[in-house]
């Protein structure tokens, strides 16, 4: 049996991020399980994943992410972790813009700074930024969350060019609403009616996506591709 392919999924212990992690696992990827601070969550997920290991870091902190990813030769790397804290501008503080940009801006960089070497030295890898229509459209708000989302797809873009030529690609996903512990206090039933198809995403329709970005896609390379029911279009 060959060895198996390696995907690092960052914030593995949300839904997204968990569905990601069993999609890869079930098509034969070995799975690092990256967790901020839910160990429990982690530790149960990769109890059901034999092909998997346990990661814990902070992904907004810079050294700790070299310490955990300089080493990690990886096929795929998911870039997911992220967080909200919404508000008005008006009364958003300081630290509510900033947690946001440093996980989601900021994060994705040290990751993808850390793993990119190897990846590069291999001359291959798919690396998937994990935004949202957010970062396509702008939602009041979430002006810190769509800054971050949206400097994640032109991240996307402008990371794609430099990298391509060592057949490195970056692709980008804008999920729309998904079930999630992001979306569960949200008046769903109502917002529903904005989406033409009618039906609240599931995790597992943007883990499919993920999937097909990372290991089939071998000529896409730069795109971001918008998971939201037809609700941004």
């Amino acid at each position: 049996m060959s060895e198996l392919k390696k995907v690092l999924v960052t914030g593995a212990t949300g839904a997204i991020g968990e569905a990601c992690a069993r999609y890869f696992h079930n098509n034969d990827y070995f799975v690092y399980i990256h967790y901020r601070s839910n160990k429990e969550k982690a530790q149960e997920l990769s109890a059901q994943l034999p092909n998997s290991e346990i990661l814990g870091f902070d992904i907004a902190d810079k050294e700790a992410v070299r310490d955990a990813l300089d080493s990690l030769e990886l096929d795929v790397v998911v870039n997911n972790a992220g967080i909200t804290r919404d508000n008005l501008f008006f009364f958003m503080d300081d630290k509510e813009w900033n947690d946001v940009i440093d996980t989601s801006v900021n994060g994705t960089y040290y990751v993808t700074k850390a793993i990119l070497k190897n990846m590069i030295a291999n001359k291959k890898g798919s690396i998937i930024n994990v935004a949202s229509v957010s970062g396509l459209v702008g939602n009041a708000g979430q002006t810190n969350y769509s800054a971050a989302k949206g400097a994640m797809i032109a991240f996307t873009k402008a990371l794609s060019a430099e990298v391509a030529r060592y057949k490195i690609r970056v692709n980008a996903v804008a999920p729309g609403l998904i079930e999630s512990e992001m979306t569960k206090d949200l008046p769903l039933k109502e917002m529903k009616k904005a989406i033409p198809l009618k039906r609240i995403g599931k995790p597992e329709d943007v883990a499919e996506t993920v999937f097909f970005l990372g290991d089939k896609a071998a000529y896409i390379t730069g795109e971001t591709i918008n998971i939201s029911g037809g609700m941004v279009r």
